[in-house]
């Protein structure tokens, strides 16, 4: 891989790329990669994640399956179709 020095990094980008880097959890490496290629018009290299990251899932938690089955058990009502509303 080669390596790139940069310099004159303003301020808002400064705050961009920390951002990026924390709300996603990478380097600042890696952060300032992403936005170079994305930057580009580039697609992100392969097995690079497309996702925000797992910094919600405390707040969102897991669900064992009877949980899951629970719910979508629950809610079948609302799956229903009214018919006369479709008139």
């Amino acid at each position: 891989m080669r390596q790139l020095t940069l310099r004159g990094l303003d301020k808002d980008l400064t705050r961009c790329l920390h951002a990026l880097a924390r709300r996603e959890r990478l380097s600042l490496n890696e952060a300032a990669l992403r936005l170079m290629r994305r930057g580009a018009g580039l697609p992100d290299p392969p097995g690079a994640s497309a996702t925000v990251g797992d910094a919600l899932d405390g707040f969102v938690g897991k669900w064992c399956k009877e949980q899951e089955v629970e719910l979508l058990s629950s809610i079948t009502a609302c799956e229903a179709t009214d018919e006369s509303l479709w008139r």
